[in-house]
Formats: C-alpha cells, sequence, structure tokens
C-alpha cells in the first residue's frame, strides 16, 4: 500500500503544480492601465491599456470599457491602437475594436482624456471579446471582496496622486463657434433700385420710339434725292443726243 501511494506521489504532484499553474495563469491574464504620473484634475492625460490574451485559439476583436465617473465619452480620444481599429462612443463609455489581432497575442492600445476627475484612483471596466464571440469581463472590484483578496477578474485600476497646486476642474467642453461667410466691401456708388432700373429702360424705349419716324423719313428724302439726280442725268444725255 505505501508502494503504491509513494509510485502515485509524483503523478499527484504534477497534477497539483498543473492545476495551481492554469489556476495562476487565469488570475495574471487581465486588463492593464497605465499612465505617466498620473494626478487628480491633470489635463491631457495619456492613458496605455494592454489586454492580454486568454484564447489559443481567437484573437481579441474589442474592448468595451465603462468609464469612472467624472470622465465622459465626450473627454476621450483615440490616440493609437492595433492596424484598423478605432474608437466609438458608447453611452456607457466608450470601444475600440476592428480586425481580431492574432490568437493568443495581447491587444495595446492609448487614448487621451481630457481630465482627470478629482479622485484618488479610477476603475475602467472592460469587456473583452474575441473573435469567435467569447466575452472575459474584467469588471470586478477589490472592495466587493470582504476578506480583503484579489478578484478572480479584476477591472483595470489606474491609482491618482494629489492635484498639483492651483489645479481646477476645467469648464464642459462646447462646440466650436460658427464662423460667417465674409461678404464683399460695400462699394462707394448707390446701388440701382428696381424703379430706377425701370424707369431708364423706359427712356431708353422712348427715346428709340421717337427717333424711329425721323429714321424713316431720313432714308426715304436720301432715296428721293438719288433717284431725282439720276433722272436729271439721264435726261441730260438724252437731250444732248438729240441736238447731236
Amino acid at each position: 500500500m505505501y508502494r503504491t501511494l509513494r509510485a502515485r506521489a509524483p503523478f499527484v504532484a504534477a497534477a497539483t503544480l498543473a492545476a495551481s499553474l492554469a489556476m495562476t495563469t487565469s488570475a495574471f491574464a487581465h486588463v492593464e492601465v497605465e499612465a505617466e504620473n498620473p494626478r487628480a484634475l491633470a489635463e491631457n492625460v495619456e492613458l496605455s491599456f494592454n489586454a492580454e490574451s486568454e484564447s489559443p485559439t481567437a484573437g481579441i476583436a474589442k474592448l468595451e470599457v465603462v468609464l469612472p465617473e467624472g470622465i465622459k465619452p465626450s473627454d476621450v480620444a483615440y490616440k493609437s491602437g492595433p492596424a484598423g481599429w478605432r474608437l466609438t462612443p458608447t453611452d456607457r463609455g466608450y470601444a475600440v475594436s476592428g480586425p481580431a489581432v492574432a490568437a493568443g497575442e495581447d491587444a495595446a492600445y492609448k487614448v487621451v482624456i481630457r481630465q482627470l476627475p478629482d479622485a484618488k484612483s479610477l476603475a475602467f471596466k472592460t469587456l473583452q471579446t474575441y473573435s469567435d464571440g467569447r466575452v472575459d469581463r474584467w469588471i470586478e472590484l477589490e472592495k466587493s471582496h470582504g476578506d480583503g483578496g484579489h478578484s478572480g477578474s479584476p477591472a483595470p485600476v489606474l491609482e491618482l496622486g494629489p492635484a498639483a497646486p492651483g489645479a481646477e476642474p476645467v469648464a464642459p467642453s462646447t462646440a466650436p463657434a460658427t464662423t460667417p461667410i465674409p461678404t464683399a466691401a460695400p462699394t462707394s456708388a448707390a446701388p440701382t433700385t428696381p424703379a430706377a432700373s425701370d424707369a431708364k429702360a423706359g427712356e431708353g424705349a422712348s427715346e428709340a420710339e421717337d427717333s424711329s419716324p425721323n429714321t424713316l423719313l431720313m432714308i426715304v428724302g436720301v432715296a428721293v434725292l438719288a433717284l431725282a439726280t439720276a433722272g436729271v442725268l439721264l435726261w441730260n444725255r438724252r437731250r444732248d443726243r438729240a441736238d447731236g
């Protein structure tokens, strides 16, 4: 019996070690958030997120973040991430997504926060979606565990230092003012009114009508004079022939 137990002992130890390693890997695989010297009320802070993969067969395709209190979706600007990924605002925060990264690889991206709230720490609950539809929920907070231990699926937390002296909350962002369309500078000449234009047009028409009969009479007179001259010349020639 003792020989049997001794023979089985290595296998039991190996199985226990394998189980421990599996549990450790699961516990350490999570989403992390970092920033350079993050402080309360700091402005234009760049946050770096890294989502570790837990699947050897499917790639990470989407990360949806629930923003902590004090940060609005409009306060977040996307800076960089996996090729082809984009940021989309949501009701609770934002989502970054795109073509799935290679299976087993982590997904890292960066965003810029307009201003961090006046707090000691910020939790960014994250839903991690894979290309096969699997979803890892990194949403648990340590305070939810009464024993003081770490949760199995912890949300990424950013610890903040105290606000810098004189730091204050910035005013809410507003829509940019509409730039008026420039207009041409007014000229010194007075604008011509429709009535004046009509009057001038009427005067021109009247002048044309008045001058039309005079012109016709002149043309008829010239024609009559030409015919008379031709008649006189013709009569003189005939008379000369008769005399000769």
